[in-house]
């Protein structure tokens, strides 16, 4: 089941990304991993900032999170992470469906360009990554990322015709 997030769940979200962003560790640069991936100040900063996450509930318990920012006349999708044994559950794809309807302006994602998994799964529910160029403008636009950050990321941008369709969790 899909809930919004409420600010009794900031340990539950901040263990789902800082689990799940273990994947990260081999495809960001060192220079730009840490530990904790996020740290629980980072996140609440991040939600003050109106990052509203919701979440994926299965037996009472958070399993996945995703986020929306509304900035100037974008949304954006900010931290999208499942924990790894619910993964490839359909669990991301309803989670962006969901908050894809919730969205108002252009739809934007931006991720670590080396991380092809997640680029994979964007366009796979209708985003195109945009120009080199361009990914520079909208990061500097819409996000506060360090230079070096935005160097080695990428941004999608939603394309499709209708909003991404997913198949129902199996998990």
């Amino acid at each position: 089941m899909i809930r919004r997030c409420r600010d009794d769940d900031v340990d539950a979200i901040h263990a789902i990304i800082n689990e799940a962003a273990d994947a990260y560790r081999a495809v960001i640069p060192p220079d730009c991993w840490h530990e904790p991936y996020m740290p629980r100040a980072e996140l609440r900063a991040e939600m003050a900032s109106g990052v509203a996450f919701s979440g994926w509930e299965r037996a009472g318990e958070l399993v996945g999170v995703m986020g929306l920012q509304a900035v100037r006349d974008a949304t954006l999708i900010r931290h999208a992470y499942v924990r790894p044994a619910f993964q490839g559950h359909g669990i991301g794809a309803a989670l962006l469906t969901a908050l894809c309807g919730e969205s108002r302006g252009r739809l934007l994602v931006g991720t670590w360009a080396d991380a092809r998994w997640a680029v994979r799964f964007y366009e796979r529910h209708g985003f195109q990554l945009v120009p080199a160029d361009e990914k520079d403008r909208l990061l500097q636009t819409y996000w506060t990322v360090p230079a070096r950050q935005r160097d080695v990321s990428v941004v999608l941008s939603y394309i499709g015709a209708a909003r991404p369709a997913g198949r129902e969790p199996t998990a």
